[in-house]
């Protein structure tokens, strides 16, 4: 379950924070990518060089780390995310974020957290049961987060009582818990199609487009991350992907990303066609360089076969088919004359005219159409536009 997640790790400063190098490890060994974000007092207690070695991924403490103007982005990590946990929270940390008193890396990394935050204290006795500290856990269990209850035990002031952390093996096993329980697309098998295709001139040339693949990697790794198989096809584009629930055919022509699509197709529950395939190819291809010669080339184009028109004839009554459109002008009628006539079941609008959408671009801003109505969201990254179109899809799916 813990494949592939971003976890940022918070640690405070508290005895237990040595218990942080099992947490991180045992993270680790899940196939987690984990970032610790830790306060000055928790260098106290454990050293930053330690929790690198761990991680192999420089530890966050302060906002500025160089003199050369670069500073530690909170907004950031909380995009990053999948999820974030604090173990072990101090007293003094657990009020600060129960009253937004942004004072150091943790908290304001905390205020920024798009994703669940679990939360595991660690004090004496007495300062756990103090009226002031359960208020605090209160008001964090009311904004959402997850508080994991301390046991009782043997305490660093040589009394006993409730206040100890949470014992590493256990934290790990309730953040697997909680992944298993999001993964809603576990046993379903996803096609998506991502980037551009190139359609050859002669050996040194082509025509193209600018899709970078962006926003279809964001795609597989949010089906991915939410427990489907993905089979993703994709065109000349320069980004990874490591998730090991995606397997990855990599294509260069519009011929090419149909052949993929229609024999993988049949064997999947979901197409997402998020890839931009050229509508049109030339009709001959030189076999040698094309020469300058005289004022004009004239190029003979001819249509290339339409993949989410072929799908759309193939799709079973149990197949579930997700379309893009990106247009420049009438915008709405195009996409649902698309959603309409290649039988798809929803339809993501882009329009070049939105500053910050389409191509190239980190951000996107959709809108969700289908026979029903329509839906449209504010410019947001391209990750969280994917967990957006995947919600859609899974509230479809059941």
């Amino acid at each position: 379950m813990l494949q592939g997640k971003k976890i940022v790790l918070g640690i405070t400063g508290s005895i237990a924070a040595y218990k942080a190098c099992y947490i991180t490890r045992g993270l680790i060994k899940q196939g987690a990518e984990v970032q610790v974000v830790i306060t000055p007092s928790g260098k106290e207690f454990i050293t930053p060089l330690t929790l690198s070695t761990l991680t192999g991924k420089p530890v966050v403490s302060e906002f500025f780390d160089r003199r050369d103007g670069s500073w530690h982005s909170h907004v950031q990590l909380g995009l990053w995310a999948d999820v974030m946990i604090i173990a072990p929270a101090s007293a003094s940390t657990i009020g600060k974020m129960a009253n937004g008193i942004a004072d150091n890396m943790l908290v304001t990394t905390y205020l920024s957290m798009k994703a669940p935050v679990f939360i595991a204290p660690a004090m004496d006795l007495d300062m756990y049961a103090h009226p002031s500290t359960q208020k605090n856990l209160e008001t964090l269990r009311s904004y959402g987060n997850h508080i994991i209850e301390p046991g009782t035990g043997f305490l660093a002031s040589k009394l006993e009582g409730k206040g100890r952390m949470e014992e590493p093996e256990r934290i790990i096993e309730i953040i697997e818990a909680f992944f298993a329980e999001k993964a809603d697309l576990k046993d379903k098998k996803i096609l998506i199609t991502a980037g551009p295709t190139y359609e050859k001139l002669d050996p040194v040339r082509f025509i193209g487009n600018y899709s970078s693949g962006k926003m279809g990697i964001a795609i597989a790794e949010e089906c991915a991350t939410r427990g489907a198989k993905v089979e993703l096809i994709c065109g000349p584009v320069n980004i990874k992907t490591n998730h090991p629930n995606i397997k990855r055919t990599n294509v260069e022509s519009a011929a090419q990303m149909y052949q993929a699509s229609t024999d993988l197709f049949p064997s999947t529950d979901v197409a997402i066609l998020c890839a931009a395939v050229a509508d049109f190819t030339p009709s001959c291809v030189a076999e040698n360089k094309i020469k300058r010669k005289g004022n004009h080339l004239t190029l003979e184009l001819e249509p290339t076969k339409d993949i989410a028109q072929a799908l759309g004839q193939m799709k079973r009554e149990n197949q579930v088919m997700v379309g893009f459109a990106l247009e420049t002008n009438d915008e709405e009628n195009h996409a649902k004359e698309k959603l309409q006539k290649k039988n798809l079941d929803f339809i993501v609008l882009n329009s070049l005219h939105d500053e910050g959408a389409g191509f190239q671009h980190d951000t996107n801003k959709v809108t969700l159409i289908d026979k029903e109505g329509e839906k449209s969201f504010p410019l947001k990254s391209k990750r969280e536009v994917a967990k957006d179109i995947v919600n859609k899809l899974v509230s479809i799916i059941k």
